[in-house]
């Protein structure tokens, strides 16, 4: 099993996207790179800590890519608006890709040099590529929200070849 993080925005239909993808075995929610330990959804939501809101991602790398996880990730979210995703605003609700290893980091980069020179998006894709760091896992109340209310996602992924 291998991990992947993603930030795109409020982390509750972005866990939900990638927890129905067959080959992720685990999702999780929770906040990375910013400068408290511990940090609580409040605390994050002052936008004055640095934390990301992100889902990590446990996956089978025998029965889905880490390229077809970036492609899902960045079909899922405006990657072109920075600090911000719809109505969301603040920069725990940036778009970001944490990656574990070097390859990660390789594929992550070369994708997202790709998507922007191919005019799928109108404007330059500002996702930070960036290692990953402390994970830290959000409240038990935001994991698996829209599954554990029978909702569905609010995200309505877009095709990204």
């Amino acid at each position: 099993m291998e991990k992947a993080t993603f930030g795109a925005g409020c982390f509750w239909g972005v866990e939900e996207t990638f927890r129905k993808v067959p080959g992720v075995t685990e999702t999780a929610v929770g906040y990375m790179g910013g400068t408290l330990d511990s940090p609580t959804y409040e605390d994050v939501c002052t936008d004055e800590t640095g934390h990301a809101e992100v889902v990590e991602v446990t996956y089978d790398p025998e029965d889905v890519s880490y390229e077809q996880l970036l492609k899902i990730f960045w079909g899922l979210h405006d990657p072109t608006t920075l600090n911000r995703q719809g109505p969301d605003i603040g920069t725990q609700y940036r778009s970001g890709v944490y990656y574990h290893n070097k390859e990660q980091q390789e594929k992550a980069t070369s994708l997202k040099t790709k998507l922007d020179t191919s005019g799928h998006f109108k404007h330059p894709i500002v996702t930070e590529i960036e290692p990953a760091k402390t994970f830290w896992r959000a409240e038990e109340y935001h994991q698996k929200y829209f599954q554990r209310r029978g909702l569905p996602s609010c995200h309505i992924p877009q095709p990204i070849d």
